[in-house]
């Protein structure tokens, strides 16, 4: 089974860029995720054949969102957080099947000067609450731009970003709490030491450097990491400041 996530940086780009639909094909995957897709449902004026579509849009236009194509329907769809006061921003999308969840998430942004990094806390700490609730029922599999690197050997120049939104101590410590409740970094688990990136910025042309970072992510609940044949990062693949990251499962 193949799973792939990727932060587009609006959906309509990627799609006018040619990229996606041939990267789809080619990949075939079962479940494909998109963050930030940028755009409300009704503006969605191209299918994706043999796949159900569930989308989570912001309410301002033009931000954040998120959508899931999945080739078996799920049992159930959760959109957000259950009972949680949260802005409208179509962050996360929760489905449900047979043996497993499937979490879609695009983690808000602390913002330069951390201005949003309390917002962020409160945000981490509802998210792992949600993914623990899950995981007492079946294993998770949470994914998306979770915009954290975790440590230092996820991003090119650790020493000048200790103080960056993506790198502070406090979005750290919540991928590390994260971890402690039962979850594993299923990328570094499997590459302990390899560097690898999945987003570099547009503002100093840092692709053609590779002066990136990791902050996509397929995170599974620890046991499911025995059904993990493989994570991957396709940092070949272009047409947004992010690159897709993919999760393969054994079959049964």
């Amino acid at each position: 089974m193949k799973l792939i996530s990727w932060n587009v940086n609006g959906l309509r780009a990627v799609m006018s860029k040619g990229n996606l639909i041939p990267f789809i094909n080619a990949e075939d995957p079962d479940i494909m995720a998109f963050q930030e897709t940028k755009m409300q449902e009704d503006q969605l004026n191209f299918n994706f054949d043999g796949y159900f579509r569930y989308m989570n849009s912001a309410e301002k236009k033009g931000y954040s969102g998120t959508m899931v194509l999945t080739k078996e329907k799920p049992l159930s769809v959760i959109y957000d957080f259950e009972g949680e006061d949260h802005p409208k921003e179509g962050r996360v999308i929760t489905l449900e099947y047979e043996k497993f969840y499937f979490v879609c998430a695009y983690v808000p942004n602390s913002k330069d000067g951390l201005k949003r990094l309390d917002y962020r806390m409160h945000w981490e700490d509802d998210l792992r609450k949600h993914l623990m609730m899950l995981d007492e029922k079946k294993p998770v599999i949470y994914t998306g731009d979770l915009n954290v690197a975790h440590n230092e050997i996820d991003l090119k120049n650790p020493d000048d970003n200790h103080f960056s939104a993506g790198f502070s101590d406090e979005e750290r410590g919540k991928f590390t709490d994260l971890l402690a409740a039962g979850f594993t970094d299923s990328f570094r688990q499997i590459y302990p030491e390899e560097v690898k990136y999945s987003w570099w910025s547009y503002r100093t042309r840092a692709r053609e450097r590779n002066a990136g970072w990791r902050i996509d992510y397929f995170v599974v609940s620890n046991r499911l990491m025995e059904s993990v044949e493989d994570s991957l990062i396709y940092n070949e693949i272009e047409g947004s400041d992010h690159c897709p990251v993919g999760l393969i499962l054994k079959e049964d």
